[in-house]
């Protein structure tokens, strides 16, 4: 069995259900950290959006791509990730993190948009292919087939006057 097929194995074992098990829990706070200190190239970032239940803050690791000149997060779980489901009921309400703090305005993607976005957001985030069942060099028409089970939410930086 070749590297590539034990880690997405791997990957998917992490995340089974969806919801991330232990250890991925403790990778992502790790990571989460990492992302927010801004050592790591720009597109690793830290989504802090409130908990819909508990109200807290939660922080989550995730890479960010840029088409178009437009930043865009993409969940590589699908709508039931639990960062998908914050951000939906905080009204795209977060902040994001990358060695400076940033107040976003998270808005989703039209479906029949998201097709470019996950191409490219598979070409910067490795882990996220585990997850995602087209290869990173597919064709367009390949993503437009799975572009409804992948939330994709553009970022816009909320500006604060007065």
């Amino acid at each position: 069995m070749k590297i590539s097929s034990i880690f997405a194995v791997f990957k998917r074992w992490e995340y089974r259900d969806g919801q991330p098990n232990t250890l991925a829990k403790m990778q992502n706070r790790f990571w989460a950290i990492l992302h927010s200190s801004g050592i790591l190239p720009d597109g690793f970032v830290t989504l802090e959006v409130a908990g819909r239940k508990s109200g807290k803050i939660i922080s989550f690791p995730l890479a960010m791509t840029v088409v178009d000149g437009e930043r865009y997060l993409v969940s590589m779980l699908g709508e039931e990730a639990n960062w998908v489901r914050n951000v939906k009921a905080a009204g795209g309400r977060a902040r994001l993190q990358h060695g400076i703090s940033e107040q976003v305005l998270l808005e989703e993607v039209d479906v029949g948009k998201r097709a470019p976005i996950l191409k490219a957001y598979l070409q910067i985030a490795p882990g996220a292919r585990p997850h995602i069942p087209v290869g990173k060099d597919a064709p367009i028409a390949e993503f437009e087939k799975i572009e409804s089970e992948y939330p994709v939410f553009r970022l816009a930086t909320i500006n604060y006057s007065g």
